[in-house]
């Protein structure tokens, strides 16, 4: 089976939430790698938000067609090489699809070293959607400082787990909105956050002017809806709001549905930006440096919940915007 690829395609394109009916799994013959290719064996897949995106027929992160196989940052070891520099056993990171088997241009495959952290820090802590996001978000865009309160939205997922941690060791007092007790027990007593609110089964609004009474500096948002509202009730004077993702509306992105309460922003001269760690690039090595540092004062960690099999990618994906996870989500080949 070492050269049979097995690879989760799209069947058909999801109606809001989508179903295991969207996803097919196929085998096929592994393919050899053309001069300047390399052959990578998955080990592990990042399960994120934007391959909902991808399942559109048009899409910021690219549409995967008909048949397509179906968009996913991974991890993984090279089998055969005939790109330069790569050698047989590197172990790498790059947009690999979900599959077993992937074969790309050398330029695509990121050479990682996993001796000291294992590669999945790659895809979570240090990951480009996950760590690098967060630091960016709550960094480049909140500038958050000491002494000021943050919230943040699906905190006990992978990106707000870190973002939480990060405006903690800035300073800040955090508060973290997740769905479950379970989650919030995990927000204070595993993560540190001073605060954390049950977005599922309490007032959100009402927890929010008990625990943030003098209102609300910093709104890392994951999830828009509701919630974006709620935030921007009881935001302070120059309050930024940082739009990362918003999980709430992915469903239907034809008519995502926006803040009604916006004008806050021009009555507490407040300010609203969205932005994509992609727009960060220059400053990867400098964000990267900083979280390796943390991670090895282990002053940051991320609970990893990993589901087991290629075949499992898209349940997990349904698991993500279930929110049956804590942590990073991920799949192990």
């Amino acid at each position: 089976m070492a050269d049979i690829n097995r690879k989760i395609v799209l069947a058909e394109r999801p109606d809001g939430m989508p179903t295991l009916e969207c996803f097919r799994l196929e085998e096929e013959p592994g393919a050899a790698p053309a001069d300047g290719e390399a052959v990578v064996a998955i080990e592990h897949l990042s399960i994120d938000a934007f391959i909902r995106t991808t399942l559109e027929a048009d899409s910021y992160h690219g549409s995967v067609p008909i048949g397509g196989t179906v968009s996913a940052l991974g991890v993984g070891r090279v089998v055969e090489s005939r790109a330069p520099g790569l050698e047989v056993g590197q172990a790498v990171f790059a947009p690999l699809g979900a599959e077993t088997r992937a074969v790309l241009p050398g330029g695509m495959l990121q050479p990682i070293d996993d001796s000291e952290v294992p590669a999945t820090a790659r895809l979570g802590v240090l990951g480009m959607t996950t760590g690098l996001t967060a630091w960016f978000g709550i960094h480049s865009v909140g500038a958050v400082k000491a002494g000021e309160t943050v919230v943040v939205s699906a905190a006990a997922g992978a990106v707000g787990s870190v973002a939480g941690q990060l405006a903690k060791i800035a300073g800040a007092r955090v508060i973290g909105l997740a769905g479950g007790p379970a989650k919030v027990a995990y927000l204070t007593d595993e993560l540190g956050l001073d605060a954390g609110i049950d977005y599922k089964g309490e007032d959100v609004p009402a927890r929010l002017r008990e625990l943030a009474p003098d209102g609300i500096d910093v709104y890392f948002d994951n999830v828009g809806g509701e919630l974006l509202d709620d935030v921007l009730d009881q935001i302070r004077e120059r309050a930024r709001i940082v739009i990362c993702g918003a999980i709430s509306q992915y469903q239907n992105m034809n008519a995502v549905r926006g803040p009604s309460l916006y004008l806050r922003l021009a009555e507490r001269h407040a300010r609203m930006e969205g932005f994509a760690v992609t727009h960060f690039v220059e400053e990867f090595p400098k964000a990267d440096a900083e979280l390796t540092a943390l991670v090895a004062a282990g002053r940051l960690s991320l609970k990893e919940h990993v589901l087991d099999g290629i075949e499992r990618s898209p349940e997990a994906l349904l698991t993500l915007f279930g929110g049956g996870h804590t942590g990073k989500l991920l799949v192990k080949i």
